[in-house]
C-alpha cells in the first residue's frame, strides 16, 4: 500500500527556517522585525527568556493596535482590557509561537539565546488560534448532538478561554448552523449554561457505602459525563458517567443527608494533551459556571437494596433502539442458560469472590476477566438488564454496568459496560467494553451495509479499546497485519547547526518541527509493551467516529476517530485512522493505522484519500 502523499506524512510541517545570512546583530537593527533574546546557564532557559522577551514586545504592539473604543467594549463584557492584554500575549509560547524563529547566539554554559518574528506575521498568530476555536466548536456541537456531554462542555469551555485571548474578542464570529454568524465570547458560556440547565443528577439507590446515581439530559440518559463531588471532607477526583450510571464512593459510614455534585468543564488536568489551551488555561484563571453544581439528596427517597441480577423476562433497552433502525438479528431462544450464567458470575462479583470458574470461560475468556477484574476496583453499577442476540456463531450479551476505580491519576473511576460473548458450547469466549449507545447506533445504522460486517466493525472497535485497557498485547498483535503501515505523531527538536562561514559565524540555528514517523509492526509493539508497563490504567474514549465503505476490496473499512486516551501518568487527544479488512468477520485486520495529535493545517486529517 503507498501514500499519495508520504513525502507529508514523514516530513511535514517544519516550523521555521533560519535566516543563516543574517547575523544577530543585524535582525535586531532591521525594523521588519520584532525581537527578544535571554541568557542562562542552558540554551532551554536562555531561550525561555528570549522568548518573554519577544512576547513582551509583541504585547506592547498588539496593545498599541487596540482603540479605545474597543478596549472600553473589551472592559464591559469581562474580557481582557489592555492592562491584561500581556497575559493573553503570553500564552502564545513555544508550542504556539510557530513562525518565530530561534538562533543560538553563544552555547552553554554561557548560553546566549535570541528569537524574532516578521512584524507583518503577527496577525497570523491570531488567525491560527481563530481556527483552533472553531474546530473545538464544532467539536463541542456535534458531541452535545450525540449525548457526549463531557466532550462538549470541555471543548466547549476550551474554546470560551481561547477566545478571550485573542486580540480583539469582542469581532470574532463562529458560524453557527443554528443560529448564523453568533459572537463567540458571549454565545460559548450561554451555550454551556443551557446544557447544565439540562443535566440533572438523581440518586438511584445505595450499594453499601456507595451512592449510585442516575444521570440524564434532556430526559434521556446521558451517553457520557464527567463529575467530581463533594462527600463533606473534600472534593473526589473527577469520575466518569456512561449512558446515564455513576457512581459517589463514600467512607464507610457516610451518610450524608445531601452531596453536592459539580460536573466538569474546566478539565485543567488535561490540557496538557493541547499546550496551547494549558497556557492559556494557566494565564486566564477559572471562569465560575454556577449551574455547574447540583444537589443530589439520597434521603429518605434511597433505601438500602440489594443488588438483584435481571431475570428471565429480560430487557430490550438495547433490541428497541436497534429496531428503530435495522433489522435486529435472530432472537435467543434459550437465553436462559446465558443468563443463569451471567447471573451466578454477577453474583460472586458482588460478593467480592474474583475468581473465575473454569467452567463458565474458555482458557483465552478467562484470561481477559482476570485482566478485568484487576483493571481497577471493580463493582456493579445498578441493575443488569440483559439482552441477547445473535452474531454469526456466537451469542453476544449486552447490559452489565461495571465500576472501575483507580489509586492514583485524575481520574478516579469510570463507568463502563461490560459485553460477553458465548461461544456454541455456552462457554464465554470474549469479554469486552461496550462503545456506548450512541455509537452503537451509528454504526448499526447503516442499513446499506451487510449487516455481519455492521456488527463485526462494532465488536472490532469495542475489543480494540478494550485491548488496550486490559493491555492486551496479543489481541493488539493478532488485528495488525504483518505488513500494516503505522504512522504516528510527535514533536521533534531539530539539532543544533553550527555556521561554519560568513557574518554568522559561531550562531548556533535550532528549531521545533512536528514530525510524522513509520513503525514497523514489531517496533510499534515493543512501544506499547513499554508504555503498558509503566501504567497502572489505561482508558480510551471514542468521541466521535465515521465510519466508510470503501469500493474496493470486498469488506474494507475506513474508521477515522476522535480519540481520547487516559492514564495514570499521560493522557492525549487526538485523531485515529484505521483501515480495516473484515472479508473474515471473525479476523478483521487492521492494514493501515495512523495518529496525529491536531488537523493538520495542509490536509486535515488523514483519510482514505490519502492512501492508494
Amino acid at each position: 500500500m503507498r501514500t499519495v502523499a508520504l513525502l507529508a506524512a514523514f516530513c511535514l510541517s517544519i516550523v521555521a527556517v533560519p535566516v543563516y545570512g543574517q547575523n544577530w546583530a543585524a535582525i535586531k537593527a532591521d525594523g521588519t522585525y520584532l525581537w527578544g533574546e535571554g541568557w542562562g546557564t542552558t540554551v532551554a532557559e536562555a531561550d525561555k527568556q528570549a522568548l518573554n522577551d519577544l512576547i513582551s514586545k509583541i504585547s506592547l504592539q498588539v496593545t498599541g493596535s487596540v482603540s479605545h473604543d474597543e478596549r472600553e467594549t473589551a472592559s464591559n463584557s469581562g474580557v481582557e482590557t489592555s492592562s491584561t492584554f500581556r497575559s493573553s500575549v503570553s500564552t502564545y509560547s513555544a508550542a504556539t509561537l510557530v513562525n518565530t524563529e530561534k538562533i543560538i547566539i553563544e552555547n552553554e554554559p554561557d548560553a546566549h539565546v535570541g528569537r524574532w518574528i516578521k512584524r507583518s506575521d503577527i496577525d497570523k498568530i491570531f488567525e491560527g488560534r481563530k481556527n483552533k476555536i472553531s474546530d473545538y466548536i464544532s467539536s463541542a456541537i456535534k458531541a452535545e448532538r450525540q449525548g457526549k456531554i463531557d466532550v462538549a462542555l470541555k471543548d466547549l469551555y476550551w474554546a470560551f478561554a481561547l477566545t478571550k485571548t485573542l486580540q480583539n474578542p469582542n469581532e470574532y464570529r463562529y458560524e453557527c448552523d443554528e443560529e448564523g454568524p453568533v459572537l463567540a465570547v458571549t454565545w460559548i458560556p450561554r451555550r454551556i449554561n443551557e446544557i447544565f440547565e439540562q443535566l440533572e443528577a438523581e440518586p438511584a439507590r445505595r450499594d453499601g457505602d456507595d451512592l449510585e446515581l442516575r444521570i440524564t439530559y434532556k430526559g434521556k440518559p446521558v451517553n457520557s459525563v464527567d463529575y467530581t463531588y463533594f462527600d463533606g471532607r473534600d472534593w473526589s477526583n473527577i469520575c466518569s458517567a456512561k449512558d446515564g450510571l455513576g457512581v459517589l464512593e463514600l467512607a464507610p459510614g457516610n451518610r450524608n443527608s445531601y452531596y453536592q455534585v459539580k460536573f466538569e468543564y474546566e478539565y485543567r488536568g488535561e490540557s496538557h494533551i493541547d499546550r496551547e489551551v494549558e497556557s492559556v488555561l494557566n494565564s486566564i484563571g477559572s471562569i465560575p459556571m454556577r449551574n455547574a453544581y447540583k444537589a443530589v439528596k439520597p434521603e429518605p427517597a434511597v433505601a438500602e437494596s440489594p443488588k438483584e441480577t435481571a431475570s428471565s423476562d429480560v430487557e430490550t433497552s438495547f433490541a428497541s433502539i436497534a429496531k428503530e433502525i435495522y433489522e435486529m438479528p435472530p432472537a435467543v431462544d434459550d437465553d436462559l442458560k446465558y443468563l443463569e450464567v451471567l447471573k451466578r458470575l454477577s453474583k460472586s462479583i458482588v460478593e467480592k469472590r474474583y475468581e473465575a470458574p473454569e467452567e463458565f470461560f474458555t482458557a483465552e475468556a478467562r484470561d481477559i476477566y482476570e485482566r478485568l477484574i484487576k483493571y481497577g476496583r471493580a463493582k456493579i453499577v445498578g441493575t443488569p438488564t440483559y439482552t441477547f442476540y445473535r452474531n454469526g456463531d456466537n451469542v453476544m450479551a449486552r447490559g452489565l454496568q461495571m465500576s472501575f476505580s483507580f489509586r492514583s491519576g485524575l481520574r478516579k473511576s469510570f463507568v463502563e459496560e461490560v459485553v460477553f460473548s458465548f461461544d456454541q458450547a455456552g462457554l464465554i469466549n470474549n469479554i469486552s467494553f461496550g462503545l456506548g449507545k450512541t455509537a452503537e447506533a451509528d454504526i448499526l445504522g447503516k442499513g446499506v451495509w451487510d449487516e455481519n460486517a455492521r456488527f463485526a466493525i462494532m465488536n472490532f472497535l469495542e475489543n480494540y479499546q478494550t485491548a488496550y485497557a486490559l493491555k492486551r498485547l496479543d489481541y493488539i498483535s493478532s488485528v495488525f497485519d504483518d505488513d500494516a503501515v503505522i504512522i504516528t505523531g510527535s514533536v521533534s527538536h531539530v539539532p543544533s547547526r553550527k555556521l561554519g562561514t560568513g557574518d554568522g559565524q559561531g550562531m548556533v540555528f535550532a528549531h521545533d518541527i512536528i514530525k510524522y514517523n513509520r513503525h514497523s509492526k514489531d517496533s510499534y509493539l515493543s512501544h506499547l509493551k513499554k508504555s503498558f508497563a509503566s501504567k497502572e490504567y489505561i482508558n480510551i474514549r471514542f468521541a466521535s467516529n465515521d465510519v466508510r465503505k470503501l469500493g474496493k476490496g470486498g469488506e474494507l473499512y475506513a474508521i477515522q476517530i476522535s480519540q481520547e486516551y487516559y492514564s495514570s501518568n499521560y493522557g492525549d487527544k487526538g485523531y485515529l485512522f484505521l483501515m480495516v479488512d473484515i472479508n473474515d468477520p471473525e479476523k478483521p485486520i487492521i492494514k493501515l493505522r495512523t495518529w496525529q495529535p491536531e488537523r493538520d493545517p495542509e490536509f486535515g486529517l488523514y483519510g482514505p484519500e490519502h492512501f492508494k
